[in-house]
């Protein structure tokens, strides 16, 4: 299944509480559920004013549905054409 980072526009995100950022996530969880298993959620990366997320899904529509149903921004969806590490270089 092909890998999106969406990047999201919250200004303040970095600043949200531990309960918040638990709604957020439950609220994420339940439209994930209720799209089916052509997307799942990877992780999310909090910084100061953005999210940055990691899906594997079909396609870039099923991200934007997910952001649409969930009323999250999606300001910018990549799709991944490659992952390297360190031991790329071995």
């Amino acid at each position: 299944m092909p890998k999106f980072v969406i990047e999201r526009d919250i200004p303040g995100a970095g600043k949200l509480t531990p309960g918040e950022l638990k709604s957020i996530s439950l609220k994420s969880f339940g439209v994930l559920c209720s799209l089916g298993p052509s997307i799942q959620w990877v992780q999310s990366y909090v910084t100061e004013n953005k999210v940055y997320c990691v899906y594997n899904a079909k396609d870039e529509s099923l991200v934007r549905r997910h952001a649409e149903l969930g009323g999250f921004p999606a300001n910018r969806i990549s799709r991944v054409m490659g992952i390297i590490d360190p031991t790329t270089a071995e």
